[in-house]
């Protein structure tokens, strides 16, 4: 079997690219495809807590955590601890973390509008189940522990 014919190279070289595309738009504002996947899954108005914005973006609590870090100091993000469980903090967008939030959102519309205008909705609807069905089955080898 060919490389470009398995799974695994498609799925990588595809995200390679689109992350190079982000980090290319994002490059005039200080943004990077990483930090604004985070931005965009950080809960505007309520905040969201820390320990569930990892396993959302699939990023290891370390990483995650240098992330974080990084973002507060560059004064995007805000840390609170939570009312009722002082052992978990809540991660809040600034207003400039809140404007960098709305970059990256209008970058990734823009591509999704330009994917959807190439590819027929029908074609999409089979990559998005062919996507979760990878999910799935990845998510059932983790769960179980075995290996391919």
């Amino acid at each position: 079997m060919k490389r470009d014919e398995t799974v695994c190279f498609n799925i990588k070289t595809a995200w390679h690219a689109i992350s190079r595309m982000y980090n290319e738009q994002g490059q005039e504002h200080e943004l990077s495809a990483s930090i604004g996947y985070v931005l965009l899954n950080i809960d505007n108005q309520h905040g969201t807590p820390a320990t569930k914005i990892g396993p959302i973006i699939g990023m290891e609590p370390k990483s995650l955590s240098r992330m974080l870090n990084s973002l507060e100091k560059d004064k995007l993000i805000y840390k609170e601890q939570d009312e009722n469980d002082k052992r978990l903090s809540k991660i809040f967008l600034t207003e400039k973390g809140k404007e960098k939030r709305e970059l990256a959102r209008k970058a990734v519309k823009k591509f999704n509008q330009q994917i959807r205008e190439e590819i027929p909705g029908q074609k999409l609807e089979i990559f998005f189940e062919v996507m979760q069905k990878i999910n799935n089955i990845l998510d059932q080898k983790r769960n179980t522990e075995t290996t391919f």
